[in-house]
């Protein structure tokens, strides 16, 4: 008897239930698209542009993937994938995220995973940005396109933990193949993205307290020269876009015209040469032009002009003793 009045109880308490359900349809907590703009982590000015980005809400942190423009044969799409670890249900998601640290196994498979059918080779150079160090494996494929595969941890030291404070954690990847790009104008990314995203509260901050200011600052004797380039002698390009080839073309000579022997409007006029006009070799002697004969009187005659240019020959006539006879004057 009890039993029974127990299961009628369920029931009615079932059906009064489904009269108060409003009958709404409603989505798990799964991953979804958002707007470029709600991107954690941008790609640097002049890198590959964003095509979408996908957010996964955790129970301890977000994830994001954001797609980027890929311009290569090599299966797989381009990324920059961030993963935030804060504290436990922070968000109400579908479970807590594996709080694990970075290690080299892991980097090894997720390596080999990047870019299929291209060598990929660790380096071993200690690099670092502005976020702190990071590491690279790169490669080329058979079609000559050039591939990375970088990742990061962004983690306050022992020290700052110990002082209960800075307990987040950042983790970031990237994966970039391109066909027109090298090797270092790819890892230009990795110095050049920005994480936007922060952590609600200081206890949670990744990057630990703020550095103490250069202690070469207001010293004596220290200058500091407006063209220092920091500690690194030749700064890495960001981005990797190429820059369109300057192309030198032969300047063009104005053709001559029968106006370019007169001088221009308000310039000096030239001086007439001095002197006889040297012919070129090869060009035949030309005679030497003669007086202007409006110059000499019409009425002289001809003797007398060459007269008084030169010297008088007198007549043979006149030589000797027939001078005397012939009456010629001296």
């Amino acid at each position: 008897m009890r039993l029974r009045k127990t299961i009628s109880l369920v029931a009615v308490a079932g059906i009064m239930a489904g009269c108060t359900s409003t009958g709404g349809v409603r989505q798990p907590s799964e991953p979804e698209t958002v707007a470029p703009e709600k991107a954690l982590v941008l790609p640097p000015p002049g890198g590959p542009s964003i095509v979408s980005v996908v957010e996964h809400k955790r129970g301890n942190g977000v994830e994001q993937t954001v797609s980027l423009f890929t311009s290569s044969s090599v299966p797989g799409q381009n990324f920059l994938k961030v993963q935030f670890f804060g504290a436990s249900g922070a968000n109400s998601g579908t479970g807590n995220a594996g709080f694990s640290m970075i290690n080299e196994s892991g980097i090894s498979r997720e390596v080999a995973r990047s870019a299929p059918g291209v060598p990929m080779a660790t380096s071993a150079t200690f690099l670092q940005n502005a976020y702190g160090p990071f590491g690279y494996a790169s490669g080329r494929s058979r079609s000559g396109d050039s591939c990375i595969y970088a990742w990061q941890q962004i983690r306050s030291s022992a020290a700052a933990n110990t002082q209960a404070r800075n307990f987040g954690m950042i983790q970031l990847r990237l994966r970039l193949c391109d066909a027109n790009a090298s090797e270092r104008q790819l890892l230009g990314i990795v110095y050049g993205y920005t994480i936007s995203g922060t952590f609600d509260g200081v206890i949670w901050n990744p990057y630990g307290n703020p550095p103490p200011a250069d202690v070469a600052l207001g010293r004596t004797g220290e200058p500091i020269y407006p063209d220092q380039g920091g500690y690194r002698a030749s700064p890495i390009q960001i981005g990797y876009e190429p820059a369109p080839a300057i192309v030198s073309r032969p300047r063009a000579v104005p053709a001559r015209s029968a106006s370019a022997s007169q001088p221009a409007q308000g310039a000096a006029p030239v001086p007439a040469p001095i002197g006889p006009r040297v012919p070129l070799p090869g060009e035949a002697p030309q005679a030497r032009a003669m007086p202007d004969a409006a110059a000499a009187p019409p009425e002289q005659p001809v003797e007398q002009s060459a007269r008084a240019i030169g010297v008088t020959v007198p007549s043979p006539d006149c030589i000797g003793d027939v001078a005397m006879t012939a009456g010629c004057r001296r």
